[in-house]
C-alpha cells in the first residue's frame, strides 16, 4: 500500500514538474521574441501589406511580435526613432535627409521602399469633369508642410507640367495629418491627399489624379 502510494506521490510530482518546465520554456519562448515598434507616418492603403501580414499572424509565425504606431508627419517619425520610441519608422526619404544634413551622428538609416510612387490626389470643392493641373492657377490648393514629401511630390508634378509654382497659391500652413478638415473647414480651393482621406472627405466627387 505504502509503494503505490510512493508511486502515486512521484507520478504526481513528475507530472507537476513537467508542467512548470513546459510553462516556463512557453513564457521563455515568448520573452525570446524580438519586439518591433512600427511607426506609420499615416494610415493609408498603401500599407495594406503590412495589416494583412499583421492580422493574419505572418509575423508571428516568423517570431516577431510587431506593434503598429500611428505617428503622423514623417519629422515627428524621424523623431521618434532617433529616441527610441520606435524602432522602424514608414515615412518620406526626405526625414532620413533632413536629419543628415543636420549633422546628425545617429542619423536614420533607409533601408527599404514601400511604394514606388506616392499615391496623392487633389480634390476640388466644385464638380470638374475635366482637369489638369492648369486648373489650379490663380487657386489655392492646401498640400501639407513644406519641405514634406506630399508638398515635394505636388511640386515635382508641377515641374514635368511645365506649370510655374508661382502663379499658383500653395499653402504649406497646414500639416499633414489636418489637411482633410482644415479643407472642409473651407481652406483652400483644392486640397491634396491619401486615400483613405480623400474619399472620406465630404467634397469627395471622384479623383483629380495629380
Amino acid at each position: 500500500m505504502k509503494k503505490k502510494i510512493i508511486i502515486g506521490l512521484l507520478l504526481i510530482f513528475i507530472v507537476i514538474i513537467s508542467i512548470i518546465v513546459t510553462s516556463f520554456k512557453n513564457k521563455k519562448n515568448q520573452t525570446d521574441i524580438p519586439k518591433v515598434t512600427i511607426g506609420e507616418v499615416t494610415h493609408s492603403v498603401f500599407y495594406t501589406p503590412l495589416y494583412v501580414a499583421l492580422e493574419n499572424g505572418y509575423f508571428k509565425e516568423n517570431n516577431l511580435n510587431i506593434k503598429l504606431a500611428l505617428v503622423s508627419g514623417a519629422d515627428k517619425v524621424s523623431a521618434a526613432v532617433l529616441s527610441g520610441d520606435i524602432q522602424i519608422g514608414f515615412a518620406g526619404a526626405e526625414s532620413a535627409i533632413y536629419v543628415y544634413k543636420n549633422g546628425e551622428k545617429d542619423y536614420l538609416q533607409i533601408f527599404s521602399g514601400l511604394t514606388k510612387r506616392d499615391g496623392q490626389f487633389i480634390l476640388s470643392r466644385t464638380n470638374e469633369e475635366t482637369f489638369s493641373l492648369e486648373n489650379l492657377k490663380g487657386k489655392e490648393i492646401i498640400v501639407g508642410r513644406k519641405g514634406g514629401m506630399p508638398a515635394l511630390n505636388f511640386l515635382n508634378a508641377l515641374k514635368k507640367a511645365n506649370i510655374d509654382q508661382d502663379e499658383i497659391n500653395i499653402n504649406y500652413s497646414v500639416d499633414y495629418a489636418a489637411l482633410s478638415g482644415a479643407f472642409i473647414g473651407n481652406i483652400g480651393d483644392y486640397v491634396n491627399l491619401f486615400e483613405h482621406s480623400a474619399t472620406k472627405n465630404p467634397y469627395y466627387k471622384g479623383f483629380l489624379r495629380c
